[in-house]
């Protein structure tokens, strides 16, 4: 389930002159059965609400007072939310024939048309209050105070956020919250200002609308999540149309190494952070250590247990990274498992992380692992996988994407090999993206992929050095000392046993890879180091430097920048 929660209006909406119908009622017990949250947001005082409807139990969480006060009818506890109304501006609204005056824990409210009067006594004391409409109905609070601050409350308690709630309304009081939902639904006899907004207007009035909304939510969750405020845009296609990732999304990213994958991801995590979805980063090879917006958890030697991550994410504002560089390579797909199970459940009763972005997800979902199915649900919804080797991942994995986005200039063979191993027929004429872009396809949905220029990371985005100095580069991106005629092959998969193994070769391999640039090739095409690059290649261009100068030189260049908190650039 993508919405796990239903928020309503009460006058208008679920009620008709203050009546709930019984099939309204048992629609919403109904809908509770499938594990789902109900809160009733009304403008309410609760002492009123409880005379005409005798039973919110059914309700998780009531906002009542337009926002100002917060009831919990489990517990009976009231929280007020709001400071209460001072006696002088009572005084001084009776003083001046407002009448009938209603008091509450927080709000004053009357009727039209004392709004005017309403207002002179705000200005008359200097007071901080707002005015708020409800059909004829004049509502007065501290200022701040509406419905979409009520509901906040109330699902911060509940550890809920409010991109998985469906808020249905009527009236102008209403505005406010619904804007603050993941979808938001207007019954059909609301004002026409709220029909504008809303995603979605229902055929039926009033308690037929909920109900209506109901059988909606059951039988076709996820097409209420295709509103705009729940997708990421990744860039514009060649038409100026956005490629933008649903909620419901399973997202392979994929291309050469050092080809830009890792700052695509950052870029998305900025535009979760901008639309407020949380999300959670697993990351094998310390790539994400400096993330904005993000808590990391982990340690090169040691990773973190689920249970800590879980707790993090228990806050639906906070953001984590799970360093894993300290699961050893072949325990990574049973560690990806285990975690992916529990954060299954979690997602069952939260609805969150709205994404997960599963680096090197060759490692995590391995192709050759026995039984990895069972780690796997017919669908992976708000998931992100990153690889630079599709054909080693998964096919059970795969089968589950729903988009793709392809780098480089092998960006062609990435979408042909998805669907080689997905057993899908692959686009012909497959354009070739330039340095800024990315082919997006929606296998299935699109004939083929679009050209879309994604957009970059405001973050200065940095790579970890600890994955170079002391992880293991895969075998594709590692050094091989081979010497002339290649007599060797010694494989260097990190900085620090490129250095171990250079003091230990002899004079002729050093120098063969010396002449030819190799080093300084592979620190600017591989470790993506530059100025590193820089460095070795002076180094190279010398020939008056001994081999055990240029080799004190070299090891020098590499230590200096990778074994303090130094970092390479991505």
């Amino acid at each position: 389930m993508y919405f796990i929660a239903l928020a309503t209006d009460y006058d208008g909406t679920f009620a008709h002159h203050g009546i709930v119908a019984d099939k309204t009622l048992a629609a919403v017990r109904k809908l509770k059965e499938t594990g789902r949250k109900l809160l009733l947001v009304t403008g309410r005082e609760l002492p009123d609400l409880k005379k005409v409807f005798s039973d919110l139990d059914v309700f998780d969480k009531v906002v009542v007072e337009n926002g100002a006060l917060l009831y919990t009818p489990s517990t009976g506890e009231e929280k007020p939310l709001a400071p209460a109304p001072s006696d002088d501006f009572v005084a001084e609204l009776k003083k001046r024939g407002v009448d009938p005056v209603s008091v509450g824990r927080s709000i004053v409210a009357t009727w039209e048309p004392h709004q005017t009067a309403a207002l002179k006594a705000i200005q008359a004391l200097g007071l901080e209050l707002e005015i708020v409409f409800n059909k004829g109905a004049v509502m007065i609070l501290p200022s701040g105070v509406n419905k979409a601050t009520g509901l906040a409350a109330a699902l911060a308690e509940l550890g809920l956020s409010p991109h998985n709630v469906v808020g249905i309304g009527d009236a102008e009081n209403d505005h406010a919250f619904l804007r603050a939902c993941g979808c938001s639904v207007a019954v059909a006899n609301a004002l026409p200002a709220v029909k504008d907004t809303a995603d979605l207007v229902t055929k039926g009035a009033r308690g037929r609308g909920v109900e209506e909304l109901i059988t909606g939510l059951i039988e076709r969750d996820q097409d209420l999540g295709k509103a705009p405020r729940n997708r990421i845009a990744i860039g514009k296609d060649e038409d100026d149309k956005f490629a933008e990732l649903r909620p419901t999304d399973c997202v392979l990213i994929s291309g050469s190494s050092g080809i830009g994958k890792s700052t695509l991801a950052t870029a998305i995590t900025e535009r979760c952070v901008e639309k407020k979805f949380q999300f959670c980063v697993v990351d094998p090879e310390g790539d994400y250590s400096e993330l904005e917006n993000a808590i990391k958890l982990g340690e090169a030697e040691k990773a973190p247990t689920i249970e800590q991550v879980l707790d993090l994410l228990g806050k639906p504002d906070t953001n984590v990274a799970v360093e894993a560089l300290g699961v050893e390579l072949d325990e990574r797909p049973q560690f990806f498992a285990e975690f992916l199970s529990k954060l299954t459940g979690f997602r069952a009763r939260y609805a969150r992380p709205h994404w997960l972005i599963a680096d090197e997800a060759h490692h995590m979902l391995p192709k050759q692992r026995d039984g990895t199915s069972l780690a796997l649900s017919s669908q992976l919804p708000g998931t992100i996988l990153i690889t630079v080797h599709p054909d080693a991942m998964s096919p059970e994995a795969l089968k589950l994407v729903t988009a793709v986005i392809a780098l480089g200039p092998k960006a062609s063979t990435v979408i042909k090999t998805f669907c080689e191993t997905t057993g899908r027929k692959a686009p012909t004429r497959l354009p070739a993206p330039d340095s800024d872009s990315v082919l997006f396809w929606r296998p299935g949905k699109e004939k083929r992929p679009r050209i879309v220029k994604a957009e970059k990371p405001k973050q200065s985005r940095k790579r970890h050095t600890r994955k170079y100095a002391q992880g293991e580069i895969d075998e594709a991106g590692s050094f091989y000392f081979r010497g002339p005629r290649k007599a060797m092959n010694l494989r260097a998969y990190n900085l620090m046993m490129f250095v171990q193994i250079a003091e230990g070769i002899d004079d002729r391999t050093w120098q063969h890879h010396l002449r030819a640039g190799d080093y300084s090739d592979w620190f600017r095409k591989q470790i993506r180091d530059d100025e590193l690059a820089d460095e070795t290649a002076a180094v190279e261009e010398d020939k008056k430097l001994s081999p055990q100068e240029s080799r004190r030189l070299i090891a020098e260049a590499v230590k200096r920048r990778y074994t303090g908190p130094a970092e390479a650039p991505d």
